[in-house]
């Protein structure tokens, strides 16, 4: 029988334990860095298996180690495969009418990361059971905020990537999405993915004053108007097309009435860009228009720029490696090209940028995935009957590589 083969039969087995598991994730979900609940059941569902644990000093993380078996060549140092499944939820009422709903007001699995806890959990049982024909040691990523406010970095400033005794050499992850395909269709693409994302707040200082004597003021309004304005028009100026930039302002805040002249105007942006340059060229612009047009309307202003996730790329010779796992475990038909990089973004970009990666999608899209709400929505729903693909595809990947 094939590795692949006796994959499969775990899977068959294990399938309605990782249903399981997933429903009762989605009825406890939890926000950011602190997931106990999370934790709890994640740990619960490892006991028992030959894995080494460790859990998280600063986040509610969990770290496994499964050491391979297999025998190695004399010399030949046992490679490391690290597998990652993201465990919080996002702040959305579900409104999915389920029997296992959620039972925390106001909170919702709306993006799918129950599942992913289950699929890798799901991938260390089937690891565990074909330790001996194991030639990498694996570690398991149970990740905290991946919604924010980011549990990668932190969990890398821990020691993640040395968790095995020696560094990663490849990392694999995969999100699973309400719409977009046929369900248990999968997606993904060579070099950028998903874009970086940041945050700029533009805080413009004038002098306030009656509405009907501007000239006595400073007022601060129209000049964050024209920033907003120019902001748009820099982008398209300053920045090369081929390597798209989007900035958009969704908060502005100024006044208190019609008829008062504020001291201040706030607006709020998100940055988005596909590569480290255009993300450096747009922060420098962006300070560069805001300052100018301050200085034109004799007015101050500050700029509190914050980097938050950088861009998700897919390592070629990896991503290769993905795709033709796929393949061969689901068939072609089941995989397709994700034609342009995803503007979300994703902080299993921080282990990206240390070791080489790949990260794919697959479709677990409930009825009409043409019309089927998408993720983040509160009525998005998602099939868990691609719980055992996912399993099985994490674990091929860390029995194949090396």
């Amino acid at each position: 029988m094939s590795t692949a083969d006796a994959a499969a039969d775990i899977v068959a087995r294990i399938q309605p334990d990782l249903v399981a598991l997933r429903r009762h994730l989605h009825q406890i979900p939890e926000l950011g860095l602190h997931l106990p609940l999370t934790q709890q059941a994640v740990l619960e569902a490892l006991a028992g298996l030959d894995i080494e644990i460790t859990t998280g000093e600063g986040l509610s993380s969990v770290v496994g180690v499964i050491r391979g078996r297999a025998p190695l060549a004399d010399g030949e140092e046992r490679r490391v495969v690290l597998l990652r499944g993201d465990m919080d939820a996002l702040p959305v009422r579900e409104e999915v009418d389920v029997a296992y709903r959620s039972r925390h007001e106001g909170r919702m699995h709306a993006c799918g990361h129950d599942l992913h806890v289950a699929g890798l959990v799901g991938a260390a049982r089937i690891l565990c059971e074909r330790v001996e024909e194991l030639r990498s040691d694996v570690v398991l990523m149970f990740q905290p905020a991946e919604e924010g406010p980011g549990g990668a970095a932190p969990m890398i400033a821990e020691g993640l990537l040395d968790a095995a005794g020696r560094r990663v050499d490849v990392a694999y992850a995969l999100h699973v999405v309400a719409a977009q395909y046929p369900l248990g269709t999968w997606f993904s693409r060579p070099g950028p993915l998903m874009a970086s994302a940041d945050h700029a707040t533009v805080r413009v200082i004038g002098e306030g004053g009656h509405g009907s004597a501007p000239h006595r003021s400073k007022d601060p309004i129209p000049v964050a108007c024209e920033m907003v304005l120019a902001l748009q028009t820099r982008v398209t100026r300053a920045i090369d097309i081929f390597d798209p930039v989007v900035v958009t302002v969704g908060k502005f805040v100024a006044g208190t009435k019609d008829n008062i002249i504020p001291d201040e105007a706030v607006f709020e942006t998100t940055i988005r860009a596909f590569s480290p340059q255009a993300r450096a060229a747009i922060e420098t612009e962006i300070r560069r228009t805001v300052a100018g047009i301050a200085q034109g309307h004799g007015v101050d202003v500050e700029i509190d720029f914050v980097p938050w996730y950088p861009v998700t790329v897919n390592d070629a010779a990896e991503y290769d490696f993905t795709r033709e796992t796929i393949v061969d475990l689901f068939g072609a038909d089941r995989y397709t090209l994700f034609p342009e990089p995803e503007a979300g973004s994703e902080d299993f970009a921080f282990v990206a940028e240390e070791v080489p990666s790949c990260y794919v999608f697959i479709s677990a899209a409930v009825g009409d995935w043409e019309n089927a709400p998408d993720n983040h929505s509160p009525r998005a729903a998602f099939d868990d009957s691609v719980l055992g693909d996912c399993a099985l595809l994490l674990a091929e990947l860390a029995l194949r590589r090396f």
